[in-house]
């Protein structure tokens, strides 16, 4: 057997819908006092899930700065599909990545949100002390996703594979779905 045999076809990763930017929204990263080990691991996930990370940004746990991120990346020409934010999203006083996240976006996603929760719940109870949200903005999806590294990674494996659907609809394409989506319990057709 040759490797290209065994290879797994990749998405097109020059497609605009797989554009990503990875946030992280940490008060010790942005001052350089922590490495950023979660914008790392998302970063790398999305990656293997076929995304290209066009920007790596780090906001303190501000409120108005993290809205302030988003929406400057959304409100662009070139806005990325997805924007995955890592941190804040826990009860500390400083863990306002939800609010700011609700401030940004039109429409909310709640059932990504509950589906990373219920995941992480399969491996710990403390995944219900997440309080991240997801929504869309314009044609780019937000997801919140726990501020360390093992609880990110949980969190967007999770919901990975819903991804390039999900962006698919907000692109305006409605004509293809994934198997199984059919109406009345009937297998839909490509």
């Amino acid at each position: 057997m040759h490797a290209a045999d065994d290879a797994t076809p990749r998405p097109d990763t020059t497609d605009p819908r797989r554009r990503a930017v990875v946030v992280t929204a940490s008060d010790g990263v942005a001052s350089g006092h922590r490495e950023d080990g979660s914008g790392d691991a998302v970063t790398d996930l999305l990656t293997d899930a076929g995304f290209t990370v066009v920007e790596r940004l780090v906001t303190p746990d501000d409120r108005a700065a993290i809205a302030a991120r988003l929406r400057e990346r959304c409100d662009v020409g070139d806005a990325p599909a997805l924007i995955a934010i890592t941190g804040g999203t826990g009860f500390g006083p400083r863990d306002v990545t939800p609010e700011a996240t609700r401030d940004v976006i039109e429409r909310e996603a709640p059932g990504l949100a509950e589906a990373m929760r219920a995941a992480g719940r399969a491996v710990t109870p403390m995944a219900d002390l997440s309080r991240g949200v997801c929504g869309v903005r314009g044609t780019t999806l937000i997801v919140d996703l726990p501020g360390s590294p093992k609880g990110a990674v949980e969190s967007l494996t999770a919901v990975r594979g819903l991804l390039p659907h999900a962006i698919d609809l907000l692109a305006g394409d409605t004509r293809r779905h994934p198997p199984g989506h059919g109406q009345h319990g009937e297998p839909a057709t490509s």
